[in-house]
């Protein structure tokens, strides 16, 4: 699998000399429902077709826009994107998780309810090296108002160094087995708004609900029900001090489908309830 991605990246270095068009999402204005919002960055690239999205754009607030053949959308931490998935497409995604890197291959078709094709891959990162610098620079680009040419330089970059990570010969069996569990937490970090369950995230990763369970219990610090519930409650801690969003709302937007279930877990993990966190400096 992990020989797709690496393909998919010399393709995109090697065979165009530069990105079309690059969008940056922003994060001042409240995001729609079903929003893709996490704490980490991503960067999104249309191999083919158009990819239409809903992004925040800093002097025409939330517009709808279409991200097309060898554009590119890069979402800062805490940014947010919508992607409307009705069109013809398909997306390479990377995301930089604080101890991971995903891959994440999406081919789509319009007028299918479902994805013509997913394949995911994410392998173990490495902390204080050139990726590091290379996001924080993307990242403080992402608020100026200029950004050309400097965003090309740095995708690039980003692109590359992240194909080189993949093409590590270091990577052994022992890590593809972690690679899988820091794949899983990219995925419930992704999805943590939508109804995931433990029989659902195995059937994504074509392994066994225990199989995922033993997962948690010997290489994580939790449970898989504790690792999504932390999730959850995290998202709800941003939430609250960013947006007014009405109590049940916030519950919503980060998976609970009960707001009395949601208090009781959000007092139970942070010893406050939500208007009390709310109210806190």
């Amino acid at each position: 699998m992990d020989n797709v991605f690496h393909d998919l990246l010399e393709i995109l270095l090697s065979e165009r000399e530069n990105i079309n068009r690059i969008w940056f999402a922003g994060n001042n204005l409240t995001p729609p429902l079903f929003s893709y919002q996490v704490n980490f960055a991503r960067l999104e690239l249309v191999i083919s077709g158009e990819y239409v999205n809903q992004i925040e754009d800093p002097d025409q607030g939330i517009v709808d826009i279409k991200v097309l053949a060898g554009d590119a959308l890069y979402i800062a931490p805490n940014c947010w994107n919508k992607p409307d998935w009705n069109t013809d497409c398909s997306v390479l995604s990377l995301l930089f998780g604080r101890r991971q890197l995903g891959f994440s291959l999406v081919d789509k078709r319009k007028g299918e309810a479902g994805f013509l094709d997913v394949r995911k891959h994410s392998i173990q990162t490495r902390t204080g090296h050139a990726i590091d610098h290379i996001l924080e620079a993307l990242n403080a680009l992402a608020s100026e108002s200029r950004k050309s040419p400097m965003d090309e330089y740095l995708l690039f970059a980003l692109m590359s160094y992240s194909q080189s990570m993949i093409a590590d010969p270091a990577h052994t069996a022992k890590k593809r087995s972690e690679d899988l569990y820091q794949g899983i937490c990219i995925y419930i970090q992704e999805h943590f708004h939508c109804a995931i369950t433990r029989s659902s995230i195995a059937t994504r990763f074509n392994i066994s609900p225990n199989h995922l369970s033993r997962m948690f219990r010997h290489q994580g610090h939790m449970t898989l029900a504790d690792y999504i519930s932390w999730v959850r409650i995290d998202r709800a801690k941003f939430m609250l001090k960013k947006y007014p969003f009405r109590l049940n709302e916030v519950a919503t937007r980060c998976g609970f489908q009960d707001v009395n279930y949601f208090f009781r877990v959000f007092k139970n993990k942070t010893g406050h309830t939500p208007s009390e966190y709310r109210s806190m400096s």
